[in-house]
């Protein structure tokens, strides 16, 4: 593997790649322009120092109700409890969230973005677990253990697909990810929900 290249010309060093080989296909405009699209929009959703204790209490607990921990032992505690079609589907839904999360550290690892706390003048108010951006590790565990119930218990979807969208959202809130990562996050989870539900 060689050492991260940075992209010649791309915006405040929005992402560097671990090969050259990929390089290319990010500095391209269409590229830019999501780049830009993506800060403009954090910018006006990322929670201000000046916001109350409450606001930040909310979107904090909301961010670890749905983080990586929780998104295990909601797939895991079924998965030996459960019985019948319900061990199905814990199954299914710890095989996406393993599935899903392996795909997300192979792409932030490749596709090194830079979190928003270093490219833009903001304060992350929640721990940061490494310095890679994109995709949202928390916005695909929380997606891809939601969509799979949902998925199967339609008169859960909407609460579910509902509350992982907010967890997601509240990645954003918290000054940790640009929506863009949060965005590609989900659908990565979405379609490897598909996938492992077509094979299972």
């Amino acid at each position: 593997m060689t050492n991260p290249t940075r992209l010649s010309g791309f915006v405040d060093a929005a992402f560097s790649l671990t090969s050259d080989k990929l390089s290319p296909m990010l500095d391209r405009p269409l590229i830019h322009r999501l780049d830009d699209r993506d800060r403009a929009l954090y910018t006006r959703w990322v929670i201000r120092e000046s916001a109350s204790q409450a606001t930040l209490w909310f979107w904090t607990a909301l961010t670890h109700a749905g983080g990586l921990t929780a998104s295990i032992a909601f797939a895991l505690i079924p998965l030996v409890l459960a019985e019948g079609p319900f061990k199905v589907v814990a199954v299914q839904a710890a095989w996406s969230l393993a599935i899903s999360h392996l795909v997300v550290q192979l792409i932030k690892r490749n596709v090194v973005r830079a979190r928003p706390t270093e490219r833009l003048n903001f304060n992350a108010h929640v721990a940061l677990p490494d310095r890679f951006s994109f995709p949202s590790g928390h916005a695909t565990s929380v997606m891809s253990v939601a969509f799979i119930h949902a998925a199967n218990f339609h008169s859960l979807a909407l609460p579910m697909l509902a509350f992982a969208g907010l967890v997601g959202f509240s990645r954003v809130r918290l000054g940790a990810h640009y929506p863009g990562d949060v965005i590609v996050g989900q659908l990565i989870a979405i379609t490897t929900g598909i996938v492992v539900r077509a094979f299972w």
